[in-house]
């Protein structure tokens, strides 16, 4: 509260003239905070009826204070308070400069339009209604302050002057509110002199801002000429070149506005290590650089193509034609063959240097995808050409299962079309972050640029990419749950696992079940919103299976090293085991995703292995059948 010494009145309008103060610095969330405090205080101090024949000109000032208070109704900064944080944060808005970054009372960060990952194919675990993603405008706002938040724009001479204007405003209307009801002669020559001081404001912020810009406008020129003198040695330009050069143009007009790129090369150059690079590249990736505006455009692009498919609705029933009774014999869990052509040859040379092919997406409905136009035309001239009564039978199809098939297989071709859109997206990403720091341009270093990179643009997007997976997957996440929920209590021996890999005295386990820790450990892997994060937990869920193997081997009496305590043999039916004690259903669909997406340089070696093993493990678990014992007796 105000100060209480001296008059209400003067009080009231020193809380004002802070208020007043603040939007000037552009403090608007506090601006409006002290705004609000002013009109409380001058209420206090009319319930208590202390103002003494102050009462008018205390409700003029505190009509002034809602008017302004008003203006900031619908506006980006401002956002409702926290009412347990309101007072804390008013009570420091005089004390302490804003500092860059979302406040506790204006955070956009999140709530809004946040999707709950582990509901299958983005649908509410409740009402069967698709989860609430934002919509692409929102999406769109949301990332571009995000990026804004981090620094303080710059005014144009326009917006200086239409500022001070503001407080020129603010002030006049408090010196109005000031003088008394006979003095209508001297608010005449304020209200004059304000009018002609706004107006020289705008008059000089126009000329300069007209000047500023023809400024710019040759520096723009100048700078386009030298991108492309650096491209013309090319030839002739391809599309994807000419706008490269663009964008070249635009950092070239970055760099001479800010000292910092310039800074951070010289740095690197004297100290070429990988920590300083990452901190460029976090710095980076948190400025207004061009690259960071070409990072938001594809994101929202991206996002715009797959809002109207995640949020249709979608039926969660299972499909009527899961077998449900099997042989109770349980399969032993074989070598299995992946789906993807890439990942197959990760696995046998991993040696080699893989590159992207079709992926289990692409070769599933390859040939009907193909030859779909060729079909149709094919039909329909059966249709023209074969007697009606020959063509009865084959006309006798479900028309509800023939839509489906159709639906599908433009989810897998929207898809495909995403996939690569993501892909190109990268690359041209990762191409003008090489092309503005050339000193990145190694193999060491291209590599952290790349991993910093997708961790940007995959965070925000991940959910709804991950969503669309889950519906071109759907029916085989629903056998994958199915089957998990029919051998969640399976032992490690019905799946294939040897009896020296798994304690049989339940006393020596340290947790409820073998394995356990590994478990626990694959679990966090739909927690991440980066491909190259999760592709480490699956790196991390073998290695704690190996060591657990080691100790269970250990405990019975073998005294084997790790490298002979467990095979590729033995791996992955104890993979299997874990994957079904896991209870994730997404884990299918994320695992596709993750063959799309993980860059072909992080494919190789462990990671490249483990991935392959994840794979395997979960085309197992798939193709298990219903078991005969657990089946409904009906």
């Amino acid at each position: 509260m105000a100060d209480g010494g001296g008059k209400p009145l003067q009080s009231a309008m020193k809380m004002a003239k802070q208020a007043i103060q603040l939007e000037g610095a552009d403090r608007q969330q506090e601006a409006y905070c002290q705004y609000l405090r002013t009109i409380n205080y001058i209420s206090h101090i009319l319930l208590q009826e202390e103002t003494q024949g102050e009462v008018e000109r205390m409700l003029r000032v505190a009509e002034q204070c809602l008017d302004r208070a008003k203006s900031f109704i619908g506006k980006r900064y401002v956002h409702p308070v926290n009412p347990v944080l309101h007072n804390a944060s008013c009570s420091s808005a005089d004390q302490s400069e804003a500092e860059p970054g979302p406040k506790a009372g204006d955070s956009t960060s999140g709530a809004e339009g946040q999707v709950d990952a582990s509901s299958p194919f983005g649908l509410s675990d409740d009402g069967g209604q698709p989860s609430s993603f934002p919509p692409p405008d929102v999406f769109q706002r949301q990332q571009t302050e995000a990026s804004h938040d981090c620094r303080r724009k710059t005014l144009t001479p326009v917006e200086e002057a239409s500022r001070q204007n503001q407080k020129l405003q603010a002030s006049y209307e408090a010196r109005v509110a000031r003088l008394a009801p006979g003095q209508a002669s001297q608010k005449t020559s304020l209200t004059l002199s304000l009018q002609r001081q706004m107006m020289e404001n705008l008059i000089i912020a126009r000329a300069r801002q007209d000047a500023l810009q023809r400024k710019v406008e040759e520096r723009r020129q100048r700078l386009q000429d030298e991108a492309n003198r650096r491209f013309a040695a090319s030839g002739a330009l391809t599309a994807e070149e000419q706008e490269q050069r663009l964008l070249y143009a635009r950092v070239l007009e970055y760099e001479l506005d800010h000292d910092w790129p310039k800074q951070w090369r010289t740095n690197i150059k004297k100290n070429p290590d990988a920590s300083l690079v990452l901190d460029l590249l976090s710095y980076l990736l948190r400025s207004d650089h061009p690259l960071v505006e070409l990072l938001r455009k594809h994101q929202f692009r991206i996002y715009n193509q797959l809002y109207p498919i995640i949020t249709q609705s979608l039926p969660q029933s299972l499909p009527q034609s899961l077998p449900q009774s099997l042989p109770q014999s349980l399969p032993q869990s074989p070598a299995l063959p992946l789906r993807s052509s890439r990942s197959n040859h990760v696995r046998l040379s991993p040696e080699r240097n893989p590159t992207r092919t079709s992926s289990s997406l692409d070769s599933e409905d390859a040939a009907q995808r193909d030859d779909s136009f060729e079909d149709l035309e094919h039909f329909l001239s059966q249709l023209d050409s074969a007697p009606r009564g020959g063509l009865q039978a084959e006309l006798t199809f479900d028309p509800s299962v023939e839509l489906e098939q159709l639906e599908l297989r433009a989810l897998k071709e929207h898809l495909k079309a995403i996939v690569r859109d993501v892909h190109g997206a990268i690359d041209q990403l990762l191409s003008l972050c090489l092309l503005s720091f050339d000193c990145l341009n190694t193999a060491a270093y291209k590599d952290l640029s790349l991993g910093c990179i997708e961790e940007a643009f995959f965070t925000p997007l991940w959910s709804p990419l991950l969503a669309l997976f889950r519906r071109v997957l759907r029916e085989r996440e629903q056998l994958f749950q199915r089957n998990m929920t029919l051998y969640c209590s399976t032992s490690p021996a019905e799946v294939g696992v040897p009896l020296k890999l798994f304690p049989q005295d339940p006393g020596t386990l340290q947790g409820s079940y073998p394995y356990e820790v590994a478990v626990q450990e694959l679990k966090l892997l739909v927690e991440d919103r980066c491909p190259q994060r999760k592709l480490d937990c699956v790196v991390r869920t073998l290695r704690l299976i190996c060591g657990c193997a080691e100790d269970y081997r250990n405990q019975q009496g073998g005294g084997a090293s790790r490298a002979a305590a467990i095979g590729a043999d033995d791996l992955l039916p104890i993979l299997s085991f874990v994957l079904l004690r896991c209870q994730c259903p997404q884990l299918l669909s994320e695992c596709a995703a993750l063959e799309e997406f993980i860059h072909e340089s992080f494919l190789i070696g462990e990671e490249g292995y483990c991935l392959t093993s994840l794979q395997s493990a979960l085309a197992y678990v798939e193709s298990l059948p219903a078991r005969a014992d657990l089946a409904d007796p009906e």
